[in-house]
């Protein structure tokens, strides 16, 4: 029985590329045309799918444990290092795969599954499928690449996310202790979690052991919610200090509205400033650019697109909010200026003027202070770009 399958996963021109899947058992390691190879990668399997130049529809090599070892059999079959280019879409699984790959000698890609062309007409999605799609758009060149990241920057990144996993754990018990005071008619109007707040939340008489307990049970993991975030961050001021990228976690430092965890935050999130080649490239990259839909003669722009990195987009916010005060500075900005080079001194000087003036500005013609502060966190990625780009970054 011919158990082959056909599936429609491309356009060329006005016509539709089919592609016929098969099982495979040549030998082509002696093979020296260049191959294209998609794996579609999970936990337990990868399924692998190759296309060879030209128009000559992509097959399914076969699906095999997600294991090195059977994966390098597997590609030492389909041709020598040099002839075959491989991805995969960016996941779960991370970059341990790639940097497997890469050490192996294969040029390999970690693709962005959101920027994968997606047919509109195609109601059925297998691992089969995901794999040939891969190869295929890898062999027309319409695969959008994410940069890997070095092990240093990419183990710095887990530690600042962890450390807003955590800080969002501490929000989340502060919240849930301040909505059951609140339901047994116990109100604070004054600043929050102070010393003088958490003595009146534990002298709050609830009339009920059973809810004296839980108060004591929701406080009790409020404060070890907390001691877990200072101690995360210790950890971040110390390893910073051996990290190779410290260099520019210290100028970063330089912009008023940015300390160590946001300097932290924007060099292990964005790694390698080099691959953007312009501010508004970077701040496409941040989703801190507005959507457009135009047509003909109709341009219509709506809120940012809100694409790309999260993590960026909100600290670069937060510290766009110090804008909105007249050019001032303290004395521990400084400190941390003494430490910059002067070009990068006169970068955040000048940072610090003009941000401070378009502020008044926006506001004056009438802009919501969220608007006016994104437009300003907008131009503040490109100032950190202005920095990442200056030759010293520190005092010699």
């Amino acid at each position: 029985m011919d158990q082959s399958l056909t599936f429609i996963v491309g356009c060329s021109g006005a016509e539709w590329v089919s592609v016929r899947t098969e099982p495979h058992r040549e030998d082509w390691s002696m093979s020296t045309t260049l191959r294209f190879v998609g794996l579609d990668v999970h936990k337990e399997s990868i399924v692998i799918a190759v296309a060879d130049r030209g128009r000559s529809p992509a097959a399914v090599v076969g699906e095999i444990a997600n294991d090195w070892p059977a994966l390098r059999r597997v590609l030492e079959r389909l041709g020598s290092t040099a002839t075959l280019q491989l991805c995969y879409e960016a996941g779960p699984t991370g970059f341990a795969l790639a940097r497997r790959l890469q050490a192996a000698g294969y040029h390999i890609s970690v693709v962005a599954p959101s920027l994968v062309p997606k047919l509109t007409g195609r109601r059925v999605k297998t691992d089969r499928r995901d794999a040939l799609q891969l190869a295929y758009f890898l062999r027309s060149g319409d695969l959008v690449a994410v940069a890997i990241p070095a092990a240093e920057t990419e183990a710095m990144r887990d530690l600042e996310r962890t450390r807003d996993d955590a800080k969002n754990a501490e929000r989340s018990a502060r919240h849930q202790l301040d909505k059951f005071l609140l339901r047994h008619g116990h109100r604070w109007s004054e600043r929050k979690w102070t010393v003088r707040h958490r003595t009146w939340i534990r002298q709050c008489d609830l009339g009920h052991a059973a809810q004296t307990r839980v108060r004591d049970d929701y406080l009790r993991a409020e404060q070890e919610a907390g001691e877990r975030v200072r101690r995360l961050e210790q950890d971040l001021a110390e390893l910073v200090e051996t990290w190779p990228l410290r260099p520019l976690v210290v100028a970063l430092q330089a912009l008023r509205g940015v300390q160590l965890l946001t300097a932290v935050i924007l060099v292990a999130e964005i790694g390698d400033f080099r691959r953007f080649a312009s501010p508004p490239k970077l701040t496409a990259y941040l989703g801190l650019v507005p959507s457009e839909h135009s047509s003909g003669e109709s341009r219509q722009q709506g809120r940012i697109t809100r694409c790309g990195n999260r993590h960026v987009r909100r600290v670069l916010i937060e510290s766009a909010w110090n804008y909105r005060l007249r050019p001032r500075v303290s004395p521990a900005i400084a400190r941390r200026r003494e430490l910059v080079s002067p070009q990068v001194r006169g970068i955040a000087e000048k940072a610090e003027q003009r941000l401070s003036r378009r502020f008044e500005r926006l506001k004056n013609r009438g802009k919501s202070g969220p608007k006016a502060v994104t437009a300003i966190a907008r131009e503040l990625a490109g100032f950190v770009w202005a920095i990442s780009r200056a030759e010293p970054l520190l005092c010699s």
